[in-house]
């Protein structure tokens, strides 16, 4: 028969062993919605620990040897309407297309925004301009992402020519970490700086730069019938 116990705050009654009532340990497992939960959580864990380890500062470096000499090139990166004809992320103006030039023509203060286009809303501004030698940069990116990094020109004389370096870094946001772990962004800029230091040396010897894959692909596009 059940077995009754009373203490001084609680009552339990125990049945004996193969009575109906009796407690038998469970075997049912957690229901999968809980063990999914559970993975879930601990990835997202795991994912933000790795994350967090991610480099807090970042460096983006191209060079390449431009044919004219250090004054020559120095113009086309110090004055940011020539800057502009060589600027791989240079959009195309059109509908929705912004591109404002603001402050002295050149040298520090001098300053373009642009929004609209694939390189999508932002403002460059020089803020350290060293004749023939260096032009540094204040990068403020507005969209898709917020943030703001600097980019430096180095400017050093070489067999006749120019050996220029483009250089960006900046912080490395928790977005910019997340990034990293599936873009590399070295490798997808690195491209770009490329591009654009071929098209300077284009324009510093006076040959016209190769269009852009994006503008050669507007070119192909047959205009609409009207």
């Amino acid at each position: 028969m059940p077995c009754r116990f009373r203490g001084p705050s609680f009552d339990v009654e125990m049945n004996p062993p193969g009575h109906p009532g009796a407690l038998l340990p469970s075997n049912r497992e957690p229901p999968m919605a809980s063990k999914i939960a559970i993975a879930v959580f601990v990835l997202v864990v795991a994912l933000g620990a790795f994350v967090a380890t991610r480099p807090d500062h970042f460096r983006i470096e191209r060079n390449a040897l431009v044919g004219a000499p250090p004054a020559t090139v120095f113009a086309q990166i110090n004055d940011l309407h020539r800057f502009d004809t060589w600027n791989p992320f240079h959009s195309e103006p059109g509908p929705g297309v912004i591109n404002v030039f603001a402050g002295p023509n050149e040298g520090p203060g001098a300053s373009f925004t642009y929004g609209g286009g694939e390189a999508g809303d932002g403002r460059m501004t020089i803020v350290e301009s060293q004749p023939g030698a260096r032009v540094v940069l204040k990068l403020e990116f507005f969209k898709p992402f917020e943030a703001t990094n600097q980019a430096t020109f180095t400017l050093t004389p070489e067999n006749g020519g120019t050996r220029v370096s483009w250089a960006m870094e900046g912080e490395n946001t928790l977005m910019g970490k997340a990034m990293s772990l599936v873009v590399n962004m070295d490798t997808m800029l690195g491209k770009e700086f490329e591009r654009g230091l071929a098209n300077l040396d284009a324009v510093a010897r006076g040959v016209t730069p190769a269009p852009s894959a994006n503008a050669q692909a507007d070119a192909a596009t047959p205009a609409p019938a009207l």
